[in-house]
This record gives C-alpha cells, sequence and structure tokens, in this order.
C-alpha cells in the first residue's frame, strides 16, 4: 500500500513538473524567434495562451509516463509503453491547440527524462537521469508509425541528429552546456531570467537545430548559431552588448521566419531536471512537503 502511495504521489508530481517547466520555458521573454510574453516569435499559429494550454493538456500523459516506468529498468517494453503513451499525449496536444504542434519535441524529451526519474524515485541526480533516459532513446519503437515526420526528413536533407540523436546520446547539449551555463549564471549572481535566457542562448549556439533547418537553411542555423555566440562572448544577456545583440537576434529570426524551437525543448528539459536537482538533491523524502 505504501508503494502504491509513493508512486501516485511521485507520479502526480513528475507530471506537474514536467508541465511547469514547459510554461516556464514559454513565459520566459525575449527569446529569439519564440513565442513569449511579448509576441509570437516567428509562429503566426501560436501564441503564448496556446503554449500555455498544450503544455497543461500534456500532464496525463507525463503523469502516466512516470507510473509506467516506476521501479524498472530501460527495457524494449518499457520503450514502446511510454512511445504509446506520448502518441495520446500527441493527440491530447493537438486537441488542445486546435491542431498546431506546439509540444511534439518537447513530448519526446521530458517523456524520456520523465520516465528515467520515475525508474528509482528520483534519487539520481539530473545529468544521470539525462544519461539514463538515453540507455531507454536506444530501444527501437517497433511500433512506430512510418509516416515521415519533420525531424526525419531534415536527417535524411542535412546529416544531422535532431532530437532523437540527442536523446540516445543521453542529452550532452543538456548535461555539458545546458545546466552547467545555468549554474555558472547563478554564481555570478545574475536574476533568474537572465541565467535561462543564457542557457537558451548557449544551446542555440552549439545545437543543430532541425528546428531552425526544417523552417529556415543550412545558412539559417549557421547565421543563428554565429550572432548566438557573439552574444555569448559579449558577456551573456546581462551585459548591455548581449541585451542588444539578443534583441538583434530576435528581430533576425522574426524576419526570416525561423525559430529555434530544439533549443527552446533542451531549456525545458534543462529546466525539469534542474528542479529535480533543488529538491534536496532528489530524494524522495522531500515529497512529504511538496504542495502538488
Amino acid at each position: 500500500m505504501e508503494i502504491m502511495k509513493d508512486l501516485e504521489s511521485y507520479s502526480l508530481y513528475l507530471g506537474k513538473l514536467a508541465v511547469q517547466s514547459l510554461i516556464e520555458e514559454a513565459e520566459l521573454t525575449p527569446k529569439p524567434g519564440l513565442v513569449d510574453k511579448k509576441n509570437s516569435g516567428s509562429h503566426r499559429d501560436m501564441s503564448l495562451n496556446t503554449m500555455i494550454r498544450s503544455a497543461i493538456a500534456l500532464e496525463d500523459t507525463f503523469r502516466e509516463i512516470a507510473e509506467t516506468s516506476f521501479n524498472r529498468t530501460p527495457s524494449q517494453e518499457l520503450r514502446e509503453e511510454i512511445a504509446m503513451i506520448g502518441r495520446r499525449g500527441e493527440q491530447d496536444m493537438f486537441q488542445a491547440t486546435g491542431g498546431v504542434n506546439t509540444h511534439k519535441g518537447a513530448i519526446w524529451a521530458l517523456g524520456l527524462l520523465v520516465s528515467s526519474a520515475a525508474m528509482d524515485l528520483g534519487k539520481s541526480p539530473g545529468k544521470e537521469v539525462a544519461v539514463q533516459a538515453g540507455e531507454l532513446a536506444l530501444y527501437e519503437d517497433r511500433n512506430l508509425p512510418a509516416d515521415k515526420t519533420n525531424g526525419s526528413r531534415v536527417k535524411a536533407r542535412f546529416g544531422v541528429d535532431g532530437a532523437r540523436g540527442e536523446a540516445e546520446q543521453g542529452f550532452p547539449h543538456i548535461r555539458q552546456i545546458a545546466l552547467p551555463v545555468l549554474d555558472e549564471s547563478r554564481k555570478r549572481g545574475l536574476k533568474e531570467n537572465f541565467c535561462r535566457l543564457n542557457v537558451l542562448v548557449a544551446l542555440m549556439a552549439e545545437l543543430n537545430d532541425t528546428c531552425i533547418l526544417h523552417r529556415g537553411s543550412a545558412e539559417a542555423l549557421e547565421f543563428t548559431k554565429a550572432h548566438a555566440k557573439e552574444i555569448v562572448l559579449a558577456g551573456g544577456v546581462s551585459a548591455d552588448k548581449g541585451w542588444q545583440l539578443l534583441e538583434q537576434l530576435d528581430q533576425s529570426l522574426c524576419s526570416m521566419n525561423v525559430s529555434p524551437g530544439g533549443s527552446a525543448d533542451l531549456l525545458a528539459a534543462a529546466i525539469f531536471l534542474d528542479y529535480l536537482d533543488q529538491n534536496e538533491k532528489n530524494e524522495f523524502k522531500r515529497l512529504k512537503t511538496l504542495q502538488i
């Protein structure tokens, strides 16, 4: 009975935490080419309200993934079970948004991370959760529909790994870039908004973002990475020059109609893992005091 109570509580917690991470990513402002509190960026079919509705609609998906993964290890069977849940979640997303793809990439990334966190009730630090999620991602989903996705088309055309490759490698851009930049920015005493924007820019500077390639071109990707690196070299978004460059990049990406959606998905995933790490180093006993 106690185990079932822990399962229910922690699954509910992980579901709410994943949704919270998506909402906080969406609300972060200003984000170049992305939906935020200021505008819809390069997305004429989305708004901040659309993003929030979508995130809320996915809570049951993440909760069910957590319940399914409780006290298990990466396996073919588990991979296919959570994939099926994720596909149902995509339908919930489309229903909430009127057919707009707001969070398909995030369902993939956060779904794997939620599953990994649920395997041992969050006793592992965020970076280890990411590595274990990668182990799960390596198993093939034999029930995957044969339909071509935007990510698969971009991978075939440009030869980049995309979201699947990122996951199969244990989310290296989160472990090696996002979380360290977040930690370093906080040590500098920056406001949390600046810290997270620094993470986004650092990801944009390094990631071969398939969302940019899908909506734009290889030239658009190189433009984005080069200008994001300028912001990093200028001292980040908290520096006057860095902030000015950030606003210029936002204008440029909107005019080019491209959006770093892959970087945004990884930012949301990093926020999720960071919250796990903040909760008493992932000790489940912390759950007793959480208001969920």
